[in-house]
């Protein structure tokens, strides 16, 4: 039997005292970030990790991956921001991006690593699960903001979004696909799945070479990312009409399939070949 589940925003706002303000996005990201610093330090203690490892990098990451995921959106969605560029440091009024921010996080790790001589994939697969579980929390800032929905839908559960969340080629329908609930319970299978393939792999069940973990991430998301973004009406788009991006591309699809192949043909050099990824982080003799 089917549960009828209708969702309905309570609004982006937590509460507000005065000119202080607390939005439920806000306290997600923080929850997720604090969160993120635990799991991710317990897992480098299990990896056998330099101590502190994380708690160093993290103000980098975290930074890196703000101002990632916001030029990643306003490149895409520059005809907005062109005639008032001021706008593009305004991310309190939203637009941020994941792939943008896994593109600026990843940059911050490499260098990072550089800086600290740690081998990146290492580092990187006691991040993944820490990132994938704050994707699974940040999604529902989503809910509470009324944006990154579906289609519309009848079907039992369904998101209502009011009026002025609506765009206007929908003003009429009234409940749409609660694509943030699909993410956010695709990212939390994830979640425990990276987690099992941890604890597998560190008893010695399955063999885990460095960048599997990271590889499985790439895998997994994209995966789901490609038909949950196929539902969404607000895709970043390259060329096409939105809201669908009709005669163009959407960006996000164009680039989880572009992570799904990355992300297999790492699994088979390291199961297939039998062979170690290339470390971007490790310095080789003669570089500087």
């Amino acid at each position: 039997m089917i549960i009828p589940a209708v969702f309905t925003s309570p609004g982006p706002v937590l509460f507000q005292l005065g000119p202080i303000t607390l939005r439920w996005y806000g306290l997600l990201i923080a929850l997720a970030v604090l969160i993120g610093l635990n799991l991710s330090s317990w897992l480098a203690k299990q990896r056998n990790l330099e101590s502190g490892l994380i708690s160093d990098l993290l103000p980098i990451l975290v930074l890196a991956a703000i101002i990632g995921a916001r030029f990643y959106y306003v490149a895409f969605e520059w005809r907005s921001y062109q005639n008032s560029w001021w706008d593009v440091f305004a991310i309190w009024q939203g637009g941020i991006a994941i792939h943008g921010a896994l593109i600026g996080g990843t940059i911050s790790v490499i260098l990072f690593c550089r800086w600290r001589q740690v081998s990146f994939w290492d580092l990187l697969d006691v991040l993944v699960p820490s990132v994938i579980l704050g994707q699974t929390i940040g999604r529902w800032g989503n809910f509470f903001n009324s944006e990154a929905f579906g289609v519309p839908t009848q079907l039992p559960w369904k998101l209502f979004i009011p009026y002025s969340s609506r765009p206007p080629i929908f003003a009429d329908s009234e409940f749409f696909h609660p694509t943030f609930l699909y993410e956010s319970i695709w990212n939390l299978a994830i979640f425990i799945f990276l987690m099992t393939l941890f604890q597998w792999g560190k008893s010695g069940r399955i063999p885990l070479p460095s960048g599997a973990l990271s590889c499985m991430y790439l895998l997994c998301y994209s995966l789901g990312r490609v038909w949950i973004e196929g539902l969404r009406i607000d895709p970043l788009c390259l060329g096409g009409v939105p809201p669908f991006c009709d005669g163009g591309l959407r960006i996000a699809q164009l680039m989880s399939l572009s992570l799904l192949l990355l992300a297999g043909f790492g699994l088979f050099w390291l199961y297939g070949k039998r062979k170690s990824l290339p470390d971007p982080g490790l310095r080789t003799p003669g570089t500087s």
